[in-house]
């Protein structure tokens, strides 16, 4: 069986639960936290603090310059995982501006696989878990997801990481492709992903070290080459381009008269 396809559902247990389950485990807990308070535990910030989660193996970081909106990565992505061309999909989001000005007008929105995951911490029901045996990877049991929106919710990106999967009420977010059942690549950490491979500028790379964790600052990098020198641009686009040895400078409006010796 190729590991980025889902076990037969014979051979794994369907996990599942309704509404009514959820409230009486939600109920079960609260009333265990309401033990655990009368009888003089508590939890301190040191404790909350301790708990530490083992670090993804791999990692999306993007240059949001190179980006120039085509949504093929969007696609791909729906495609791969889904059989579907379908944005509202797609497991990475590309936002553009219409009136923005380069280089704010268009953001791009990859799962971070947070080192210290919210989705993963505030799922009720545990759909949302590190994948140990893949590499670390933040994923979504979709199967045990009960579409309650919590991983939603609790996401502090601006467009949630996590994306409502509207075809089946549940929640969806990057797994590095680790499972698609519509690409017969392999996935994962050490593996291809839909999005790197499909975007036209390569704007989206994968990588194994852990991006700096304060907001995007550290997911967004810069992708650009030498290559760039050649199209008249230089390696830091915020830099105006040099002049070229050689070049006459740009004049606008009728050419001035020749001044008379």
């Amino acid at each position: 069986m190729p590991e980025n396809k889902k076990p037969d559902k014979k051979e794994t247990p369907e996990k599942k639960m309704n509404r009514r389950q959820f409230l009486v485990g939600g109920s079960a807990a609260l009333a265990a936290g309401a033990i655990a308070a009368t009888s003089g535990v508590k939890t301190t910030e040191a404790d909350a603090q301790e708990v530490t989660y083992p670090e993804s193996k791999a990692y999306l970081v993007y240059d949001s310059k190179k980006c120039m909106g085509c949504t093929t990565c969007m696609l791909a992505c729906s495609l791969t995982h889904y059989g579907a061309q379908s944005l509202s999909l797609s497991r990475i989001q590309i936002i553009q501006d219409s009136f923005g000005k380069f280089p704010d007008d268009i953001q791009m929105a990859p799962c971070r696989q947070c080192v210290t995951p919210p989705c993963v911490i505030n799922c009720p029901v545990g759909a949302a878990y590190i994948d140990t045996e893949n590499g670390n990877v933040r994923r979504i049991n979709q199967e045990e997801c009960i579409g309650c929106k919590t991983c939603l919710k609790m996401c502090p990106q601006q467009p949630h990481r996590t994306v409502w999967n509207q075809m089946d009420n549940v929640s969806s977010k990057c797994d590095l492709c680790i499972d698609t059942p519509y690409w017969d690549e392999k996935g994962g950490p050490n593996g291809k992903q839909a999005c790197v491979q499909t975007c036209p500028m390569q704007a989206i790379k994968l990588v194994h070290e852990t991006p700096d964790q304060e907001e995007t600052d550290g997911y967004n990098v810069n992708l650009r080459n030498d290559n760039y020198l050649n199209l008249g641009l230089v390696d830091d686009s915020r830099i105006v381009p040099p002049i070229m040895k050689n070049a006459k400078p740009k004049t606008f409006g009728p050419p001035k008269p020749e001044a008379k010796e």
